[in-house]
């Protein structure tokens, strides 16, 4: 055996899991044992034949106590209900003193017990039966006088209710350590031969059980014993000087007071780097989660911001294309009564001039040609008929021009406010397709950001899928050891059992480790069988189980194990 083996008196049968190891070429402290036995496995005839002997020993509980308890009952009741006439009581209630003290006792350990089953423990019960108890065994043993006159006569009446209490408290002392094992509260107690043999170390083996809330001895043990190996080993590594080691390596021995394992204190550094990795991608992702949400924030705030200014564009441009009509409506009319107001200012002007001037000739016509009198009145006439004609000739040109031109100004300004109108809509249509194109890059976003989670959900189903097969694959490879821990242990029972020498040892567990490989020997020949048996046990592998350095002593044992297959050796031999 070498120094990193177990020590052969570790707890064979407690379960250890095996965390990742955090230090390299640190040994692995931990028992050969798995956590769980297959059912399908042959049952150990020692564990079957025990089992009987204990259903034996319940039944033999279960009926006898029941008896005694009764028949000291019986025997107190005929002897207290006797002396309670004597000691002043009716003959009506005499009968009931009695059962009101031994049924006392009865109820009170029934409540103890109940209340013990719903985890409200009440200690004045327990004491109040105990009193009690001490009360009607005082009482049956005064019942035939003084005590001291005849002890043995004192301790044969207050004998049986002594026994009915012992069993009643043996009878607590299984149902609280049922309730404990059902409830997994269950503490082994620490064998009384440690106490006497390691005095000073016991009590603070038992503190420490305590304080680390470990509830087995045989764990506890390990525990002891793979920090001792550990430390060991590294005094082999290291020369002695354990200072040497780093900071990792030295964490079983600094973890030990807080009731850290070797194996769960070399893998602290790596899980402490796995959660510290876990907390930083989740701090990354929380960070990308908020960006994300930020840019698709501002993209929304700047797509609201556009939409709105394309609609106060759009209002602005049909706010100045009415005013622009209207101010082109109103300066057109007032070209067009300016000069109304000109042309008509011109006619009366021409009107009176005109005028003048026919009186003038009139007056020349008169003094020169009287004759012509009437001749010269129709020739006035005929004038200012003409000259009426050409002025109403003149106001209509002057009318019709002034349309002609209020109307061009008029179809002038309206055309260029339609087309300003025109550009203030197409403004509009062009600020509406860029919103429209940025709350299309939002929706592509949003359904970017929701594959993104949806891949993310596949990935996490993924990742717990793998989780689920690598600890069902972890389960199967302990049931296996499980398998392999229970078999070697037989083989060394029955080892033991015929005294074989370590090299026989030696030689049966290269049988038995070919033989879990595989290997099997039946109805093969001696050559077939040495074939099989190198194919599936390397020398290294020998060396490795039987803790020999040398390639020539593995090799010997492997070839007398091929003669062991050959004389007929199975697993049950």
């Amino acid at each position: 055996m070498t120094i990193t083996d177990m020590p052969q008196n570790a707890a064979p049968d407690t379960p250890v899991s095996h965390p990742p190891t955090a230090v390299s070429d640190a040994p692995e402290f931990v028992s050969r044992a798995a956590p769980h036995v297959s059912r399908t496995q042959k049952r150990n005839p020692i564990k079957a034949g025990r089992d009987r002997l204990m259903t034996v020993l319940s039944v033999a509980a279960a009926v006898g106590g029941p008896l005694i308890g009764a028949i000291g009952f019986a025997m107190s009741y005929s002897t207290l209900a006797k002396k309670a006439l004597t000691w002043g009581f009716s003959p009506d209630l005499a009968p009931w003193f009695p059962v009101g003290v031994d049924a006392s006792i009865i109820v009170f350990l029934a409540l103890d017990l109940y209340l013990i089953r719903k985890d409200t423990p009440w200690p004045l019960l327990r004491m109040a039966a105990h009193g009690m108890t001490f009360a009607t065994i005082w009482f049956n043993a005064s019942s035939q006088g003084r005590i001291t006159g005849d002890p043995v006569r004192a301790a044969s009446h207050g004998v049986m209710p002594l026994l009915f209490v012992i069993g009643v408290e043996a009878a607590r002392r299984l149902f609280i350590k049922k309730t404990q094992l059902e409830a997994g509260t269950a503490t082994d107690r620490i064998p009384l031969h440690r106490w006497i043999l390691a005095p000073v170390a016991t009590p603070r083996f038992y503190r420490r059980m305590r304080l680390h809330g470990v509830t087995s001895y045989p764990e506890m043990i390990r525990r002891q014993q793979d920090l001792t190996a550990y430390e060991q080993w590294l005094r082999r590594k290291y020369k002695d000087d354990i200072s040497k080691a780093s900071e990792d390596e030295r964490l079983p021995m600094k973890m030990a007071a807080y009731g850290y394992t070797v194996a769960q204190a070399l893998a602290m550094p790596e899980q402490q780097e796995r959660e510290a990795e876990a907390r930083a991608e989740e701090a990354e992702r929380r960070r990308l989660d908020a960006e994300t949400r930020r840019e698709v924030a501002q993209k929304r705030a700047e797509a609201d911001r556009l939409e709105a200014g394309g609609e106060l564009e759009a209002v602005r441009a049909r706010v100045e294309g009415n005013t622009a009509q209207a101010r082109a409506h109103a300066r057109a009319q007032a070209s067009a009564a300016e000069r109304a107001a000109e042309l008509e200012e011109a006619a009366l002007e021409t009107a009176v001039i005109a005028e003048a001037r026919a009186r003038e000739a009139e007056a020349e016509r008169k003094e020169a040609q009287e004759r012509e009198a009437k001749a010269a009145a129709d020739v006035r006439a005929a004038e200012l008929e003409r000259q009426a004609a050409e002025k109403r000739r003149l106001a209509a040109e002057a009318d019709r021009v002034a349309a002609a031109e209020a109307q061009a100004i008029e179809t002038a300004e309206i055309a260029e406010a339609r087309q300003r109108a025109a550009e203030a809509d197409r403004d509009a249509a062009e600020t509406e397709k860029a919103a429209a194109e940025t709350r299309r890059r939002a929706a592509e976003a949003d359904r970017l950001a929701a594959e993104e989670a949806e891949r993310k959900a596949v990935a996490d189903a993924g990742v717990q899928a793998a989780r689920k097969r690598e600890a069902e694959t972890e389960f199967a490879a302990a049931e296996r050891r499980l398998a392999a821990a229970e078999v070697e242990r037989r083989a060394v029972e029955i080892e033991d059992a015929a005294k074989l020498t370590s090299r026989e040892r030696a030689v049966r567990k290269v049988a038995r480790m070919a033989l879990s490989a595989g290997l099997v020997p039946v109805g093969l020949g001696v050559a077939e069988i040495q074939r099989e048996l190198c194919r599936v046990v390397s020398i290294a592998d020998v060396q490795r189980e039987t803790a020999v350095s040398s390639t020539d002593t593995a090799s010997k044992y492997r070839q007398e194990a091929v003669e062991l297959f050959a004389s007929g050796y199975r697993l049950e031999q």
